[in-house]
């Protein structure tokens, strides 16, 4: 199996196993609502209702940009994840907005919760496996460079945080009878998760402009031209990301005696090298006879 097959198959079991999930969250959340009539524990329950949304577009995203260049894609479909991880921090930053409008409310019309046992059964089981999941999902977002997955993983981790804000103000209103302590924490969760989604958003717009790789990326490059003896110099290092993808063209500088075979050869050399140091990468060498002026 080729690196890009094990890649496509961990994101979309990751994204499977995401939509799964937030099914199963809503459904039992929705019960809970309603045995309990807490509004917040309602909100929850809408809260990953649009979770389903964000992990079916994650998965179809993720599919679709596997596909293969073709004759009107020659540069392949990974832009696809960052329109999809654009739109993801978009609807969770929709979501922020309505958690602290609620919070807000809540602080001057705190709803009595029935049944206040069920609900922090319930909150308590979500936390944990909202975190368990989430941590999943990022991890694999982040090993094969899927902005969407990413995005997906910033979905559940806010499962997580409310979640474990409407388990700890259930348990201070049993324990305090203070109703207004799920208000206080969904305005506190919902700013920090704000700026979550705001650098999810901002890091989506960066590879729709084609913004380049990151320094730690460039350097494993530099270090690659740099070893390489014969290589007199490089100029026009171009490098952005498409999806997953990395894609790499840089001008190299020869001996001008060398011949068409050796030049090749070196060149054919380094792609492959920094193919497998930054996979899954295109890359696309230009050789420069020596005392050529720079393009």
């Amino acid at each position: 199996m080729n690196v890009s097959t094990r890649l496509d198959r961990l994101r979309t079991g990751a994204a499977t196993l995401s939509v799964v999930y937030n099914v199963v969250a809503t459904v039992v959340k929705l019960i809970a609502a309603y045995a309990t009539g807490s509004v917040s524990l309602f909100s929850e329950a809408a809260h990953s209702a649009t979770d389903i949304f964000s992990s079916v577009l994650a998965f179809f995203s993720i599919r679709a940009a596997a596909q293969p260049p073709d004759q009107e894609h020659p540069y392949g479909h990974g832009k696809i994840e960052s329109l999809t991880g654009l739109a993801e921090s978009i609807l969770l930053l929709l979501i922020v907005f309505y958690i602290v409008k609620e919070g807000v409310v809540r602080l001057w019309q705190p709803a009595e919760v029935q049944h206040i046992e069920l609900g922090i059964w319930v909150m308590a089981l979500s936390s944990i496996t909202s975190l368990g999941v989430a941590l999943y999902v990022q991890k694999i977002g982040r090993s094969t460079n899927s902005m969407a997955l990413q995005a997906n993983g910033q979905h559940l981790l806010l499962d997580f945080w409310t979640s474990l804000g409407v388990l700890i103000a259930l348990g201070i209103s049993k324990v305090t009878g203070w109703d207004r302590a799920d208000s206080v924490l969904a305005i506190a969760f919902g700013l920090w998760l704000g700026w979550g989604a705001f650098k999810m958003c901002r890091e989506a717009v960066d590879q729709l402009i084609d913004k380049r790789i990151t320094d730690d990326e460039l350097a494993v490059i530099q270090e690659i031209l740099n070893s390489e003896p014969g290589v007199i110099s490089y100029h026009r290092l171009r490098t952005r990301h498409s999806g997953a993808l990395h894609y790499v063209d840089v001008h190299v500088v020869v001996p001008r005696e060398w011949s068409v075979v050796q030049a090749h050869d070196i060149a054919d050399r380094l792609e492959k090298s920094i193919a497998v140091n930054l996979a899954p990468a295109e890359v696309v060498i230009h050789v420069d006879p020596e005392g050529e002026p720079d393009d």
